[in-house]
């Protein structure tokens, strides 16, 4: 197995344009994510079973309050912040250079988003895969999708949970395109296993939604320490109605809109794509 810089990425709340940034700019909107982020997205960091360093980028302008609640993880050295509005390719590499010392054979770096978590493993797993001198787009599969109560198991070959691994010199990382697009650029690896990850859907979403099946949140408890712990069990008749009634209807939906941004991006290309989302109305 090579041996593994590995650097987890998060945008916090750097500055973004078109509808997020809109979105960002709603009121709540940081008191929200920063809620979820130290109750998911810290502790799952910090019970992972394999060494990994965190990256986090903040708006210059990040209000003092921000700064006090995200004080203490700093402090215990859960993450880095870094202050930034814009970030580029060579920017995350001298930034993941500066934090590791890139004393190891592979740069590995992991696109976490600010309201999700990972499984204790998930660092662990990752590195596994990493090969010496070759650059590869690596997925964990599977994961779980939680909304209030709820628990769906989900597996998704090409989720936001991306990470590249690949030698230092030429590094261009996991975020050198959208996690769903890396095939064009790289070999892809996508592994499937117990869950991996948690996307957590909540008001202020940008675009994830419940998928999956209705699942027992007991059965993975130990892979999430605390974070399931809260999530009631689940009657079997309410699963076997989801199964039946409730799951087809979300996967017709999604076929649906999948096809229709297939057929927007091969008309007008990324690009155009995120055009047109900038010009939709966003909800509150």
């Amino acid at each position: 197995m090579a041996t593994v810089d590995h650097v987890l990425l998060t945008r916090f709340n750097l500055p973004s344009i078109g509808r997020e940034s809109v979105i960002r700019a709603q009121d709540g909107w940081l008191r929200e994510r920063i809620e979820l982020f130290l109750r998911y997205t810290v502790p799952s960091v910090e019970a992972q079973t394999a060494p990994v360093r965190w990256l986090v980028y903040l708006d210059p302008a990040s209000p003092g309050w921000l700064l006090e609640r995200i004080g203490p993880a700093v402090a215990r050295g859960v993450f880095t912040p870094v202050f930034r509005e814009s970030v580029s390719t060579a920017q995350i590499t001298a930034d993941a250079r500066g934090l590791t010392g890139a004393r190891r054979e592979i740069l590995l770096t992991t696109n976490l988003d600010n309201d999700d978590a990972i499984a204790r493993d998930f660092a662990e797993r990752l590195q596994s895969l990493a090969v010496a001198g070759r650059r590869r787009a690596l997925y964990l599969a599977d994961g779980l999708i939680r909304r209030g109560d709820e628990v769906y198991l989900r597996r998704d070959r090409d989720n936001a949970f991306v990470s590249v691994a690949e030698p230092w010199e030429g590094a261009v990382t996991a975020w050198c395109d959208w996690h769903n697009r890396l095939h064009r650029q790289m070999t892809v690896a996508s592994v499937p296993g117990a869950p991996g990850w948690i996307q957590v859907v909540h008001g202020r979403n940008v675009s994830n939604r419940v998928r999956g099946r209705l699942a027992d949140p007991a059965r993975y408890t130990a892979l999430f320490p605390g974070l399931l712990d809260d999530a009631p069990a689940v009657d079997p008749a309410r699963v076997l109605a989801d199964a039946w009634v409730r799951r087809p209807l979300r996967e017709s939906r999604e076929t649906v809109r999948r096809a229709a941004k297939e057929l927007v991006l091969a008309a007008v290309g990324k690009d155009g794509l995120d055009r047109i989302k900038n010009a939709l109305p966003v909800g509150r």
